[in-house]
């Protein structure tokens, strides 16, 4: 899209919103409220096409809260930096740490010792590390760690990207897909999952601790991983089975750079105390803050410096997550989130999927199609506030249909854009947009099944 025609919506946007604010109040929905509609809507504009870098929307949220008269400054400030937003921000600068110590080769030989040189092993090897890991660092933090994985051990098979081209998007998209999948696994795994944590604190008065976040969010994954794994195999035949003679010349590169450092282990230490403070005394001190310790441990130990921090946390990020909390505080509180949810319901209602599993099915295929086309975190943003009220109305677990709107955000298997471990590995330049097509749609039918399957059974079984 051309910097001009991206320009074009925010008139266009703009336009939108001066007209709602002209037409007639609907039934149910206050004056207030209807200054609150609008502002969702010109954000939702505004998220979709991106007229202005995603931390300009979250700006224009603040600014136009207090024009609107929807919120004083004070409370809009407050509503932009919570424990949530500490989090967010404490679990960036952990993975800009990690990521400082260059742990590629040595995670990639740790793999293939575990897998053999068999490239079906490898595969789930592949995905299951990337998951596993991106279930506490995130999946953005993780495909940039594991891509140099992925280019290691295609170069030590061929230099010629041609002849291993199916070995290629086989090894790439096992790292994407790994990531994606996991993200959800625990509430340090992404910032979605931190906003959804501030909704049901702040809109319901839910605490849930870190531990019961992945009680109920891990199985998903270890469920996920085999599938995800076989699909890519069979969609993506490789032109070599065996990768004996990469894993060799991988062995000796690694052997070259000596034994693990003592930054190495004292990294690996103070990461391995953060996410034990987060099973155990979050739910006391708090997640952000629990971060932020981990956080200063690295400082004090010398294993990050501030520079480091301040050149590679995405401070962006941290300004779109606290808008998109703040623009489902005032959803809430405007009376917004009930009147969508209750028109929803009034719509729902006649063809029976008001309720119930048929209602987070009904909940997951539209956070599926709208995280396809905005990222996750602003998804979950636009949509949390929505989904919580009509679980609420209508009688369905408030946790049940959270879950089910942060989970469904990683069912973004079609595009290279919707989510961040897609892009990042796209860029790695070994792709064609029409790839995540290929395996994709298959891994959509089977996530999207396995999540019902959940929520009926286990999720039922523990009482959530």
């Amino acid at each position: 899209m051309s910097e001009l025609l991206k320009r074009k919506w925010i008139f266009i946007g703009l336009a939108v919103g001066f007209v709602m604010l002209m037409i007639p109040v609907p039934e149910g929905l206050t004056p207030v409220g209807m200054k609150a509609l609008a502002l969702v809507v010109v954000a939702f504009i505004f998220f979709m096409t991106e007229p202005v870098p995603l931390p300009g929307v979250a700006l224009f949220i603040a600014v136009s809260q207090v024009l609107l008269g929807l919120e004083k400054p004070t409370g809009v400030a407050q509503s932009f930096m919570s424990d949530s937003v500490f989090f967010i921000m404490g679990s960036l600068m952990i993975a800009a740490a990690i990521v400082k110590q260059n742990l590629d080769k040595r995670i990639a030989l740790a793999i293939v010792r575990l897998t053999g040189p068999r490239i079906e092993r490898i595969v789930l090897g592949l995905v299951s590390v990337s998951a596993v890991i991106a279930s506490f660092i995130g999946e953005h933090t993780v495909s940039a760690m594991m891509l140099p994985v992925g280019v290691a051990l295609i170069k030590f098979t061929s230099d010629d990207r041609k002849k291993v081209k199916n070995l290629s998007i086989l090894l790439m998209l096992s790292i994407a897909y790994g990531a994606m999948i996991a993200a959800i696994g625990t509430p340090s795994g992404g910032a979605r999952n931190a906003i959804m944590l501030a909704y049901w604190k702040e809109l319901f008065g839910l605490n849930l601790t870190y531990f019961q976040w992945v009680v109920a969010a891990y199985p998903i994954i270890l469920l996920e991983i085999p599938f995800v794994a076989y699909v890519l195999y069979r969609s993506f035949s490789p032109e070599v089975k065996d990768l004996s003679p990469a894993i060799s010349a991988l062995r000796a590169k690694v052997e070259e750079e000596g034994k693990l450092t003592r930054q190495d282990w004292v990294t690996i230490g103070i990461f391995l105390i953060t996410v034990v403070m987060w099973m155990t005394i979050s739910d006391q001190i708090g997640l952000g803050i629990t971060a932020l310790i981990g956080v200063l441990l690295f400082m004090v130990a010398g294993v990050v410096r501030w520079e480091d921090l301040n050149n590679n946390v995405n401070w962006g990020t941290i300004l779109v997550y606290g808008g998109a909390i703040s623009l489902g505080i005032m959803m809430k509180q405007s009376g917004v989130a009930e009147w969508i949810a209750k028109s929803f319901l009034t719509w729902v209602e006649p063809i029976g999927i008001h309720q119930g599993v048929p209602l987070l099915a009904a909940m997951s295929l539209m956070t599926v199609v709208l995280s396809s086309f905005m990222s996750s975190g602003a998804t979950v943003g636009m949509l949390g506030p929505i989904t919580l009220q009509i679980a609420s109305l209508s009688g369905t677990s408030i946790v049940q249909a959270g879950f089910v709107t942060v989970i469904s955000t990683s069912f973004v298997y079609l595009t290279s854009v919707a989510s961040p471990a897609c892009n990042i590995i796209y860029g790695g330049g070994y792709l064609n947009r029409t790839d995540f097509l290929k395996a994709g749609w298959k891994l959509v039918l089977v996530s999207f099944l396995l999540l019902l399957l959940i929520s009926a059974g286990y999720w039922r079984m523990l009482g959530i």
